[in-house]
């Protein structure tokens, strides 16, 4: 990704002196908003489907924007932040100034009291788009979280106040809801998922300007962009900026193919490179919220993560293709049914499981309360094991307490740059499981691997770790069975993973 380039979500928090898109895009948390334009229709049907023009592509998409226009919104928010208070400093002080500064007395003395935590208004814009003539509105979650107020405007210069229906996080949707007494034109769900190279063209409310249109094509599908553990998003190249989050991307027959929610960009502004949520997705999670105002997905409570070659190499397996099991939750549906670490995933009710997304997709869509039958490998041998999906928890932590103290090197081990000691020897009489990292050479191949201080080793090759020598016995056995790779359970604060590290480190 780079230094300089990161993810971002392009919601617009415009500047304090409300000054144009260049600058807007620098500041958070201003107290003044571009103005926006607002619209209200009266008995306006609903956009119509259009057969997609042949050839190479329209000569205009002046028709199709006529159409669907009416149903696309600018969103804004205001939210109330607490700050100013004495931790933070005083509110206007030139941090330069030193507290003996004559100044800085003269900003103590006028500023707010000390002691109390300020209040301020910050305000936010975004986009979104009309699914029902009785004002139901979809856009981003990140656009309307902490909002107090919401406000949605249309493109004839109307504007009405939102309620907020109900949220997701995971997905980055949520669902507002507007009314002025009379039908309201709206847009309807693509009913097929684009292909790469179909033509797109987002609307929106890029920099507050309000009803922009772009054009481009779906550039990829499936994206992982480590948004949430369901990222499966569209790639377009149609230019999206700060402001068009929430807003909706059409296929040339004026359907709604996805959310626009995301970008990459070095500098916060377009470089076509933008993030849609499929319609496929966002059409349940919105009809969740509508129905039940949350979305509960099912859950079998283990912690997962892709087969990668070597891994499968290490467990003996011919294909990468699956989800491994790092660590089945204590009492959770998985445990109940008898899988462990170790196992892999293959299928859900008979379905191919490719990738760790793809399980944790098909496990929600399956929903809380359901029964599925889970094909795994274990062992080299196919086993099915039948569960009861339970509810998924709104938050889960894991942390691993560490130590420094205690220090015990395994001398054999300096080849791979790491320095391991029994967890039960620096965590005292409350013993520990494993063995902590307690020293890492940021060059060896263990730090190459993903290892890090404070990180556990639970097992190697299947085998229990409590003293250094298990370690290096667990290595030697591999190297005589003509392995490359001892497959290592590591526990970390982000939770429990599968490393395999190679038993001929590079010098």
């Amino acid at each position: 990704m780079g230094r300089t380039a990161r993810w971002r979500r392009p919601e617009h928090r415009p500047f304090r002196m409300a000054l144009f898109s260049g600058v807007a895009a620098l500041a958070l948390g201003a107290t003044l908003a571009t103005p926006l334009a607002g619209f209200a229709m009266a008995e306006a049907p609903p956009v119509e489907s259009q057969t997609a023009p042949a050839g190479l592509g329209p000569k205009s998409f002046a028709d199709l924007v006529e159409r669907v226009k009416p149903a696309v919104v600018a969103i804004k928010t205001k939210a109330i932040e607490v700050g100013g208070g004495p931790e933070e400093g005083v509110p206007g002080m030139p941090p330069e100034l030193s507290p003996d500064d004559p100044l800085y007395r003269f900003f103590r003395h006028f500023g707010p009291p000390q002691g109390r935590r300020q209040k301020h208004v910050t305000q936010a814009q975004g986009s979104g788009f009309v699914i029902t003539s009785d004002g139901y509105v979809v856009t981003n979650n990140h656009v309307v979280e902490h909002a107090t107020q919401v406000e949605v405007s249309f493109d004839d210069g109307r504007t009405l106040p939102a309620k907020i229906v109900g949220t997701d996080k995971r997905t980055d949707l949520a669902l507002l809801k507007i009314s002025d007494g009379n039908k309201l034109a709206h847009v309807d769900w693509a009913s097929t998922s684009p292909r790469i190279g179909d033509w797109v063209i987002a609307v929106g409310n890029p920099f507050g300007l309000g009803g922009t249109v772009t054009a481009g094509i779906v550039s990829a599908r499936g994206r992982d962009i480590g948004a949430g553990p369901y990222d499966d998003f569209l790639q377009i190249d149609a230019p999206v900026n700060r402001g068009n989050s929430g807003g909706p991307s059409f296929d040339e027959r004026g359907q709604v193919i996805g959310v626009n929610t995301a970008i990459y960009s070095p500098s916060g502004g377009s470089i076509g490179i933008g993030f849609a949520i499929p319609a496929e997705v966002a059409k349940d999670v919105i009809a969740a919220l509508k129905d039940k105002g949350q979305v509960a997905r099912g859950w079998i409570g283990v912690q997962i993560q892709p087969v990668t070659q070597e891994i499968a190499e290490s467990l003996g397996l011919k294909s990468t293709k699956g989800a491994l099991v790092a660590q089945p939750q204590r009492g959770g549906p998985a445990d109940a049914a008898g899988l462990k670490s170790g196992d892999v995933i293959t299928a859900v009710d008979g379905q191919k499981i490719d990738n760790p997304r793809e399980l944790a997709r098909r496990i929600a869509t399956l929903g809380p309360g359901k029964t599925a039958d889970i094909t795994y490998l274990r062992g080299g041998s196919e086993k099915t094991a039948r569960l009861k999906l339970g509810k998924l928890p709104s938050e889960k932590e894991a942390a691993t307490e560490t130590e420094d103290d205690g220090v015990e090197q395994g001398s054999a081990l300096a080849a791979y740059g790491i320095e391991v000691a029994p967890a039960s020897e620096l965590r005292g009489r409350g013993g520990g499981e494993g063995l902590i990292v307690v020293g890492i050479d940021p060059n060896g191949s263990a730090a190459q691997k993903g290892l890090q201080q404070g990180d556990v080793i639970l097992e190697a090759n299947g085998r229990s770790m409590k003293r250094p020598g298990d370690l290096s016995d667990a290595i030697d056995a591999v190297k005589k069975e003509g392995r490359k790779s001892v497959l290592l359970r590591v526990k970390s604060q982000g939770g429990t993973r599968f490393v395999a590290l190679s038993v001929s480190p590079a010098s």
